[in-house]
């Protein structure tokens, strides 16, 4: 068996509220087991067999939660494994964080434009790309005004709007209570 992590994007944000015990048990209800959730940001935690079709699993994940919550919720699917190999990338480590910086990571659908020159910053300014993988992109968002940035245009229009962001330190507490169990 395999834990997997299930970024979900789309959870108690606009309107779209979920408690975390109904969300375990839409997954428990597929016949998960060891289903756990961590924050209320729709993170989910399952077992499932190493030689799982992830695209049939991640369709499959959807399509239930679409009917029973009535909306589209994309699923990203990664393992403990991957999700820390991405995060061991540190693409950040060059940069002197400061309080108007924002570290994330986003999950893409579709594989990320290999011809993008890094580091990528939007007209604004409020967004920088810094790393790419295929399926994931680091990106700092630069607080203006002491706000986050307004819009995702930027970032749509590069990587589709099926992506789903984490900050990287939440990302990586994420990946600590998978390992938990």
């Amino acid at each position: 068996m395999t834990t997997y992590i299930a970024l979900l994007r789309g959870i108690n944000v606009g309107g779209h509220r979920v408690s975390m015990e109904a969300l375990r048990q839409h997954f428990t209800d597929l016949g998960l087991p060891r289903v756990r959730t961590y924050i209320q940001t729709g993170n989910v935690f399952f077992d499932a067999p190493a030689d799982t079709d992830r695209a049939v699993l991640a369709a499959r994940l959807e399509a239930h939660l679409q009917q029973r919550l009535g909306y589209a919720v994309p699923v990203f699917l990664r393992t403990t494994d991957e999700l820390a190999q991405v995060l061991a990338l540190e693409p950040f480590r060059q940069y002197t964080v400061t309080d108007d910086m924002r570290l994330c990571l986003m999950l893409l659908a579709q594989p990320a434009p290999a011809e993008l020159a890094l580091p990528h910053r939007s007209p604004k300014g409020d967004y920088e790309i810094v790393y790419l993988t295929e399926r994931e992109a680091f990106v700092i968002w630069h607080l203006i005004g002491g706000r986050p940035p307004a819009s995702t245009a930027f970032l749509d229009k590069l990587f589709g709007k099926q992506t789903t962001t984490r900050f990287v330190h939440t990302a990586a507490k994420i990946l600590e209570a998978a390992r938990q169990g």
